[in-house]
């Protein structure tokens, strides 16, 4: 049996407790909406990658596979939805760590405003680590007045805000499976990323 660690990275929204989510979270409520005898099918976490310490990523491409360890002091990460979830995991056990010296840089791409999640959270960490940690959000649908990119994650998004490819980034991604061979691979192998160090949980 596999086990991940998830320490309070996940954050749970009940109907009427949380002012931003007055209905719940989509989860609640689509869990809501089943009825008896219903199923559910769930993936992962697959356990692959782990952060082993400061700029230091044991990664395994299969689950049975011995891992390889990959040595960064700049990391990528792109999020798209829930995906952030795991990425947040990383970046709470890198800034609680003051020997980690390691930057982070986040592409965050959501549908809209109203469904970044725990971004309270990510803003707050920036603000504390401003040289360890930054963040860039991306929406399908905007509304006026908005200060971030709209639109899918492309090739300029990843070059205004995320570390250039070097022998020394490192780039981990989730999110959707399309956005990740889409819309992440393509750019950043056009932008000279190694594929070996682009690693999508």
């Amino acid at each position: 049996m596999n086990q991940t660690q998830v320490e309070d990275s996940t954050q749970v929204y009940f109907k009427n407790v949380h002012p931003k989510f007055p209905d719940g979270g989509k989860m609640t409520q689509y869990l809501e909406s089943l009825k008896l005898g219903d199923t559910l099918t769930f993936r992962g976490p697959s356990g692959r990658i782990q952060y082993t310490g400061p700029g230091t990523f044991a990664v395994k491409k299969l689950r049975k596979d011995p891992p390889i360890i990959y040595k960064a002091s700049k990391v990528n990460l792109i999020a798209g939805g829930v995906g952030i979830t795991p990425i947040l995991q990383l970046i709470r056990h890198a800034v609680k760590d003051s020997n980690d010296k390691t930057k982070m840089a986040l592409l965050f791409a959501n549908q809209t405003e109203r469904d970044i999640l725990l971004r309270d959270e990510l803003e707050d960490v920036a603000k504390k680590f401003p040289g360890r940690f930054k963040f860039w959000y991306t929406l399908d649908k905007a509304e006026e007045g908005w200060q971030y990119s709209q639109g899918f994650i492309n090739e300029d998004m990843i070059k205004e805000h995320l570390y250039p490819a070097t022998s020394d980034t490192l780039t981990l991604m989730c999110g959707p499976p399309p956005m990740i061979k889409f819309a992440c691979m393509p750019n950043l192998e056009k932008l000279g990323h190694d594929p070996d160090r682009c690693i999508a949980y």
